[in-house]
């Protein structure tokens, strides 16, 4: 029989540190954790070991990776962790703790883990429920096979116990190449579970096993159409999507216009699509050519469709609103769209106006139509507004080479980071020298993110000045003087803190042998 499920225990501080520093860390942060779980073992506290477990399980792509960082333990020293064998060991006791268990699924050696997976069956506790999904897609025949009995017996027995406990676990497992076992049982488990158990699955759930329930659902019409209008607000794009499609499909059945209308008034672009499709459908062009200047392109694209079945012209509307002065942004957008070169003049006042969305909008239209005037938009630049100094630095950088040498270069000392981030996007065109240059400028920039960008490029610049093997690409030409050369030795040097040293090792040896 499953035991009860405990009260939550306290999980050590050492644990949620280290579960913490592995979400995203490497392999010593994996280590940290082995040890932090090791601990938590030898301290033979039950309640603490299970609130461990659930503590991970929460977390299902750190279960993943540290099971496989446990299944890649090398079999010599230095590189092997004792912690995996410790734990191990104790699967011969009749005091195994729970963590022992599910560490020693994870073991390099088949048999270990064949062995493990028969003592968690033994005393199933859900918190252990994940670490037996992940064996049902071992590459071990014989321990898939005890795994996917024991899964399949305690999912039939006990689905209020073991259910909410697997399907995290699963949405990850099933992508593997012998996922779709669990999976298939999960989903046969979640059909014939009550109401009840399905909405505790789900709540606060992870986004793919919200996915899994709303496809359940959705299949075997539990969704009415009350229920799929709500769905259309939930926060995931495919959920919004497939609930949309469902709604608008059973509205053009029964032709309920008020249902699409709906739709076509939501807030995000691909619920927007469908409803006005199934307007489209039903013959109401007029409404769906009404949004012929949305925001968003999909939205443009069958507004215009709608349009031209009605007789309007779309792209005279475009003009219109252009030359009106105060047009959305979906207008100019749209002109972009379907316009010609000739429609290029009617969005030069915009690059003034003083909406900065609009800025934005007409130079990254200009851009599109591949007619840039350049003088204006290089002023802007140094707009106050940042998103259009980034549409500014966008639409220049296919013809950095026609500015003047020395604009980037200012840009990059500037004090504003949006200014920076334009000057180093006008530089991503330039030679190899100049974009390490660069890179070195920015590598202990004060925005985080503008210094990852540039540490990035200048490692990439980095590992292409070395050729190991014959078929690599040669090392990329750089044209130094002494001058630039010794510039940028001291800029290496300089920047060594911010790097690796193997990078700073390889910087410094193509710097000299040029």
């Amino acid at each position: 029989m499953t035991e009860a499920r405990s009260a939550p225990g306290a999980v050590p501080p050492a644990v949620t540190e280290a579960v913490a520093a592995a979400v995203g860390g490497d392999h010593d942060d994996l280590q940290r954790l082995l040890a932090a779980l090791s601990a938590v073992d030898a301290r033979g506290d039950m309640d603490a070991a299970r609130a461990t477990l659930r503590l991970l399980a929460g977390t299902p792509r750190l279960l993943t990776r540290l099971d496989e960082h446990v299944r890649w333990n090398p079999w010599s020293a230095p590189y092997r962790s004792p912690e995996v064998d410790r734990l191990a060991a104790t699967l011969t006791s009749p005091t195994v703790g729970t963590v022992a268990v599910a560490v020693a699924a994870s073991h390099p050696d088949g048999r270990v883990r064949e062995r493990a997976v028969r003592v968690l069956l033994s005393r199933p506790v859900p918190e252990l429920t994940p670490f037996l999904v992940l064996r049902t897609a071992d590459w071990a025949r014989p321990v898939r096979d005890a795994a996917r009995a024991g899964l399949a017996l305690l999912l039939a027995d006990e689905p209020t116990t073991h259910l909410p406990a697997a399907v995290p676990a699963t949405a990850l497992v099933s992508v593997r190449n012998r996922g779709s076992f669990a999976l298939q049982q999960v989903t046969a488990a979640l059909s014939s579970a009550p109401e009840r158990l399905r909405a505790e699955v789900g709540r606060n759930a992870p986004t793919a096993q919200r996915r899994v329930l709303f496809d359940l659902d959705l299949a075997h019409g539990r969704l009415r159409v009350d229920d799929l209008l709500a769905a259309v607000a939930d926060r995931d794009v495919r959920i919004r999507a497939r609930a949309a499609e469902a709604a608008a499909r059973e509205a053009v059945w029964t032709g309920r216009l008020p249902v699409l209308r709906r739709l076509a008034g939501n807030r995000h672009a691909e619920v927007r699509a469908l409803g006005l499709i199934g307007l489209l459908r039903l013959g109401r062009h007029a409404e769906v050519s009404a949004v012929v200047d949305d925001r968003h392109q999909l939205v443009r694209a069958i507004a215009r469709e709608a349009a031209r079945r009605e007789g309007v012209d779309a792209l005279a509307a475009y003009r219109s609103a252009v030359s009106g002065g105060a047009p959305g942004v979906g207008a100019v957008a749209g002109l972009a769209e379907v316009g010609t070169d000739g429609d290029a003049p009617l969005l030069h006042p915009l690059l003034a106006h003083p909406d900065p969305r609009l800025r934005a909008a007409a130079v990254r239209a200009l851009a599109r139509m591949g007619a840039v005037p350049v003088p204006p938009v290089v002023a802007l630049l140094r707009d106050p507004a940042a998103g259009v100094v980034r549409e500014a630095a966008t639409a220049l950088r296919p013809i950095s080479g026609a500015l003047p040498p020395e604009l980037p270069w200012e840009l990059l000392a500037d004090e504003r980071v949006e200014l920076r981030r334009a000057g180093y996007r006008l530089l991503g065109t330039s030679p190899p020298t100049l974009r390490l240059r660069a890179g070195l400028l920015l590598v202990k920039d004060p925005d985080p993110r503008l210094a990852e960008r540039a540490r990035a490029d200048v490692t990439g610049l980095a590992r292409a000045s070395v050729s190991t093997y014959r078929w690599e690409p040669r090392p990329p030409e750089l044209e130094l003087t002494a001058r630039l050369r010794d510039e940028l030795l001291r800029l290496t040097a300089a920047a060594g803190p911010a790097l690796a040293a193997r990078t700073v090792e390889r910087l410094t040896d193509w710097l000299r042998r040029r």
